[in-house]
């Protein structure tokens, strides 16, 4: 016979903790407001808009449109889009890992003349 597989609970670690600390929800949003009015945030929001424009989707919901290193755009999932950076044990700021760029290991000073 087959076993019935149970599907796990999504984890919504951080929408309880939210749920549980409104004065730390509060917080969040204040932070947000004010990283969301930031020239540069604006700027890279209306790039993706443009693009979306231009794809005829805007508007539309499916595939989020994301940037990719050598500076265009592609279709991504947003479940995909949204997760990276984040989230999970390999994430980038898991583990008190930060984005400040750290000395490799290859360092070496100059020596001063």
């Amino acid at each position: 016979m087959y076993a019935i597989l149970e599907m796990a609970a999504k984890k919504r670690s951080t929408a309880d903790f939210y749920k549980s600390n409104p004065e730390a929800y509060k917080k969040k949003l204040a932070y947000d407001k004010k990283r969301n009015a930031k020239p540069a945030r604006k700027k890279y929001r209306a790039e993706l808009a443009k693009e979306r424009r231009a794809r005829g989707i805007m508007g539309k919901g499916g595939s989020d449109v994301s940037h990719v290193k050598g500076g265009g755009y592609k279709l991504e999932a947003p479940s995909k889009n949204r997760a990276r950076n984040g989230h999970g044990k390999n994430a980038r700021l898991a583990n008190g890992k930060g984005t400040t760029k750290t000395k490799s290991r290859s360092y070496k000073p100059r020596k001063k003349k």
